[in-house]
């Protein structure tokens, strides 16, 4: 399973916006683009004057490696979703971002269960979850309308899980309509996919028609 394993405020910082991929960090002074709003690399600063003189090639390629950096998709797969959502019904664009969307590890993350989208991976890569009863560890596993996840039996007395309520509550991630969740009498909890997202209540800073010309050259 091959993932990004380098340091992720570089990431931010080559896009000059906060993608807010550490979580908590990313909302603190020590986020690496309050101190060093600037490219990473030995011209950075040189950089940062040019950054409003872009073409249309590179307005579109920083568009696409900023929605890979935000979902924490590699080159390989993220042109597989694309190729996917162009066979789809409805706008190109907009498919992708549901595809996206309906990823486990960033189902995990909208519904306040992990500090970012890293951190979701983890859960489920460590098989923390299920899905319909049935234990899944695949990050990018395609959920869909109907499906419920409910952690693991053997995860529910680890204490991460057992204080999940106050863990949630300290998250700036709001969960969407498109997501329902119901705690129980013993603690625990049944999350389900109500229905795909729509378009508005995906609040990302992407421009997904960039994307598309991207891959449409």
């Amino acid at each position: 399973m091959a993932r990004y394993i380098g340091p992720v405020c570089k990431l931010c910082r080559r896009e000059g916006e906060k993608l807010y991929l550490k979580g908590a960090r990313c909302m603190s002074p020590k986020c690496a683009l309050e101190r060093r709003n600037y490219p990473p690399g030995q011209h950075g600063k040189e950089a940062s004057f040019r950054r409003d003189r872009k073409s249309d090639y590179s307005a579109q390629l920083r568009e696409k490696q900023k929605a890979r950096r935000i979902y924490g998709v590699l080159e390989r797969q993220f042109r597989r979703y694309f190729e996917e959502a162009s066979r789809r019904r409805g706008p190109t664009g907009a498919n992708l971002l549901e595809l996206l969307e309906m990823r486990l590890d960033n189902v995990i993350y909208r519904l306040g269960l992990a500090d970012s989208r890293a951190h979701a991976r983890q859960l489920v890569n460590h098989g923390h979850f299920d899905v319909n009863g049935i234990p899944t560890n695949i990050a990018s596993y395609g959920l869909r309308p109907g499906d419920q996840i409910t952690v693991h039996p053997s995860s529910r007395k680890l204490h991460y899980f057992r204080e999940i309520r106050a863990y949630m509550a300290q998250r700036r991630t709001m969960r969407p309509d498109w997501l329902a969740m119901k705690f129980h009498s013993d603690g625990t909890f049944t999350a389900t996919v109500v229905r795909p997202p729509e378009r508005s209540e995906i609040q990302e800073p992407l421009n997904e028609q960039l994307i598309v010309e991207y891959y449409s050259r």
